[in-house]
């Protein structure tokens, strides 16, 4: 190899990270039961729990010391046959008697990591130029290797991080549905995580950097291609590594979302529409053409018959295609079962099932966009939509209001002519007239229809708010029965619904008045309840009248014109 390559290389660290934190956790619990933590000890545990052989175990404990991760000091035994004994012992770094000792801050002004970004392994790396990577040169292929040794040399996510793809508006546009699902695939990460904010893994971890890291610096416009988006995912998978272990469980987690990351780029490079209405999901997002447009194919599968289909790819002879139906499945076909779209259906021998026409009804109406030049832009904001797509879900929306107002009025309709019912029957005066009065009801309610959408929700929310009958807001020695017959009654007694709306419900003000020391104030009230309510009855009471005369009037009619 090279000399002058080979000048470039520097010596870090050379124990096992994995190993060091098992160090650590012998010397914790042997410090804990009072002893010191010798070799003996900490070889005898170690092979104990973890199955290490006391070879290695020391060999890796004296890497440790020079790596500045262990600290090795002489302590005077206190008990026991060594009493008063020095003996060789181990401590954390920073638990150590002597501060200065050798290492221990050395970790602080590190302006590079200590392990490959590759294999995440200690031993000789070359460092990178413009970034804090480290790289073995076993671990870099022959492009990627420097020329010489006194040339300016960048590593892979440096050379990368270079081409700028979009703008900082369109990268968190496009980036955001990839980060909400790393977001759930993450938790799996974390389930059964370390402390990763314990002062002893930050002389492991260089940079420390989560999902939610990632997602603040896209919200802060840091990235500015998707090499560099890519290069912080591939963070995670090595720190991750230097925690848990190469080959462990949780490592394996990390690379699996790395690659589904990876995965998620390469198809937003290939179609950056495609991408964006595949997250977004919009009405009849698989009908709109992208710019340039995918060519429309016949493709069949194997063991089924041909399907409309886009074209996303070409290969040698394979293709990419999505199909146009209900789950819009994607394949890769031999380019022997591919058709041109203007190929008739009776050549190709179709059997027409319900998914196929439906899928063709699909196709009709992505042409038809072609035709009309209906194409999705993707320079729109993250929440806008074409013109027309937004005034008929502005419709959709207005229909659906509309309909859910009317089932409203109509159920408050029928609340408000049971509560009738059951004040006639009270009243026990005229028992024939309640159908009458719930078809003047109705009535009543009609001309609620022509007021402003404002009112209506102004209305609907304040008796939503309090259901409750009005007389509970007076004594509760008085009956008074309640009827929404009468339009003006009606309006007041909204109005005394938004005058207590601060205070509560009339059940709790009815209560407020009657622990209340002034009585005057209580006296007022009531009069005024009192006198409103009383209205309402003598009303009530009018109608009622009116109405048995002329039901007896129709009745003597009838007599006569009999007779």
């Amino acid at each position: 190899m090279n000399k002058e390559i080979m000048s470039r290389v520097v010596k870090k660290r050379q124990a096992d990270p994995k190993v060091v934190q098992y160090v650590w956790a012998a010397i914790e619990v042997i410090r804990n039961q009072k002893q010191i933590a010798n070799m003996d000890r900490i070889s005898k545990y170690l092979s104990r729990v973890f199955g290490m052989h006391p070879k290695e175990t020391a060999r890796q404990l004296s890497l440790a010391v020079k790596d500045g991760l262990v600290v090795e000091t002489l302590t005077v035994g206190c008990k026991g046959s060594k009493a008063g004994i020095e003996q060789e012992g181990y401590w954390l770094p920073g638990d150590e008697m002597e501060p200065k000792a050798e290492g221990s801050k050395e970790w602080e002004t590190e302006s590079h990591d200590w392990y490959c970004f590759e294999c995440h392994l200690p031993g000789d790396v070359l460092t990178c130029d413009n970034c804090f990577r480290v790289y073995h040169l076993k671990c870099l292929s022959e492009d990627n290797k420097p020329r010489d040794g006194g040339s300016h040399w960048q590593c892979v996510a440096c050379r990368g991080s270079k081409k700028k793809n979009l703008n900082k508006q369109e990268m968190s546009k496009y980036l955001r549905f990839i980060i909400q699902r790393m977001k759930e695939r993450a938790v799996d990460l974390n389930k059964k995580g370390k402390d990763t904010k314990h002062p002893m893994y930050k002389r492991l971890i260089h940079t420390a950097l989560d999902v939610t890291n990632i997602h603040e610096n896209l919200s802060e416009g840091k990235y500015k291609s998707f090499e560099e988006f890519k290069a912080d995912v591939q963070l995670i998978v090595h720190n991750t590594a230097i925690l848990y272990g190469v080959h462990s469980d949780q490592a394996e987690i990390a690379r699996l979302l790395f690659s589904d990351t990876c995965h998620e780029l390469n198809e937003l490079l290939l179609c950056k529409n495609c991408f964006y209405l595949s997250n977004a999901r919009p009405d009849n997002w698989f009908c709109y053409p992208c710019s340039p447009s995918h060519d429309l194919v016949w493709a069949k599968m194997k063991g089924f018959g041909y399907w409309p289909a886009k074209v996303l790819q070409r290969e040698d002879n394979q293709v990419d295609v999505r199909f146009f139906g209900h789950q819009h499945q994607r394949a890769w076909i031999p380019s022997d079962n591919i058709q041109d779209i203007k190929v008739s259906v009776q050549q190709l021998q179709v059997k027409r099932s319900n998914g196929w026409k439906k899928a063709c009804e699909e196709l009709e109406v992505y042409q038809r966009f072609l035709r009309e030049g209906r194409f999705w832009k993707t320079k729109m904001d993250d929440g806008s939509q074409p013109q027309h797509h937004q005034q008929s879900r502005q419709q959709q929306q207005q229909q659906q209001q509309e309909e859910q107002e009317e089932e409203e009025e109509e159920e408050e309709s029928r609340g408000r002519a049971e509560r009738l019912e059951r004040t006639d029957e009270a009243e026990s005066s005229i028992s024939s007239t309640s159908n009458e009065q719930v078809r003047h009801l109705k009535g009543s309610q009609e001309p609620k229809a022509k007021k402003s959408r404002r009112t209506q929700m102004v209305e609907l929310k304040e008796e939503a708010s309090d259901p409750e009958p009005e007389m509970e807001a007076v004594s509760s020695s008085q009956e008074i029965p309640v009827s929404s017959a009468p339009q003006q009654p009606e309006k007041l007694s909204v109005s005394t619904q938004t005058k207590k709306a601060s205070g509560g419900s009339p059940r709790t003000l009815h209560r407020g008045t009657q622990t209340n020391t002034d009585g005057a104030c209580q006296n007022m009230c009531h009069e005024k309840y009192t006198k409103v309510f009383n209205d309402v009855k003598e009303m009530m009471k009018a109608d009622n009248k009116r109405e048995t005369e002329r039901v007896v009037r129709e009745a003597l009619e009838k007599v006569r014109f009999d007779d």
